[in-house]
């Protein structure tokens, strides 16, 4: 019997015909960016579905499910994850090397710990790649699979536990502690931990990387969100650097002049308007961006910060700092 695999990424079709039925795309949640979800809505995403689900609101699992008008798996798509699963003798995780998809791993490993029964059937594949780019090649030789035990429950339940504390202090302690049931996890969470402020600037890798990149000359939104092995972090997706860049330039003190004016006041739910404000765009640096990239002077001590890393809202007064050490407000 083919498996179910559960991914937080389209599967490539090759899969999906010759390997998988069916593949569940869990792309709902998106746990890099904004205040964590609370327990009740997530729970309410794998639980059954309810009345709840209707409309406007938090939307089920299956919403996110492939081809179910095919095959007998459409019968039992309202019921939990846990309980759907059970109609499987194998379930297969998918999760690449991209943060949230790793936090997404975390979060349904920490789920499943809950359900014994449907934990004794997964199976982790070591995804290194982008799931999207698999088989493209024409190959046919998937990640390797192996077995989900306690010890990946655990360290799964132990790593969620953290992201969602409300310091990141639990996280750093992670790094001290064996993570190896699970290889993709700590150069995510070095990763993450570098989104922090920095000690002497006061702005995350990302940030940080984008005014290096305008300062050399990248002066077109294209280049900072889209060239991956050039701005070397892939922790946000385009739209997040979108919002990053939007609080360089617009702050009482801002670092990066061009940026279109119109974004100032466009909703960031107008995905279309703010992509063309986005290419209209033409970037360089202001005296005090400069300042920032030469380490002279901390965006923060000037500008009002307000975002999350995980369960920590981080504000100027509550400023956790990364240096590659945490450093408390």
């Amino acid at each position: 019997m083919k498996p179910l695999v559960l991914s937080d990424s389209p599967i490539p079709e090759s899969m999906r015909d010759g390997f998988a039925n069916p593949a569940l795309c869990l792309s709902y949640f998106h746990f890099t960016w904004g205040p964590p979800p609370s327990q009740d809505e997530l729970a309410a995403h794998l639980g059954p579905r309810t009345s709840s689900h209707d409309g406007i609101g938090v939307m089920h699992w299956s919403d996110w499910g492939s081809r179910w008008s095919r095959g007998e798996h459409c019968k039992h798509r309202d019921l939990s994850l846990a309980d759907f699963c059970r109609h499987h003798e194998t379930i297969e995780l998918w999760f690449d090397v991209d943060p949230d998809a790793q936090l997404k791993l975390l979060w349904l490993l920490d789920y499943f710990h809950a359900h014994p029964e449907t934990a004794d059937r997964l199976k982790l594949r070591l995804v290194d790649q982008d799931v999207s780019s698999i088989g493209l090649d024409g190959g046919r030789e998937w990640p390797p699979a192996v077995d989900v035990t306690a010890k990946e429950l655990e360290t799964a339940q132990a790593a969620w536990q953290a992201y969602r504390s409300p310091t990141p202090e639990a996280c750093v302690n992670l790094l001290q502690t064996d993570l190896s049931a699970l290889p993709l996890l700590k150069p995510v969470l070095l990763n993450l931990l570098s989104e922090l402020p920095s000690a002497s600037t006061g702005l995350g890798a990302s940030e940080m990387r984008m005014l290096e990149m305008i300062a050399r000359g990248y002066s077109l939104t294209n280049a900072l969100f889209y060239r991956e092995s050039l701005r070397q972090t892939r922790v946000f997706n385009e739209f997040e650097y979108g919002y990053l860049l939007d609080g360089l330039a617009f702050g009482r003190k801002p670092a990066v002049s061009g940026l279109d004016e119109e974004l100032r006041t466009m909703s960031r739910e107008n995905l279309p308007e703010r992509i063309k404000a986005y290419k209209r765009s033409r970037l360089s640096l202001t005296d005090f961006g400069r300042a920032v990239v030469a380490h002279r002077e901390d965006f923060s001590r000037h500008n009002p910060i307000d975002r999350w890393w995980g369960g920590t809202h981080l504000t100027n007064d509550n400023l956790w700092r990364w240096s590659p050490a945490l450093l408390k407000p």
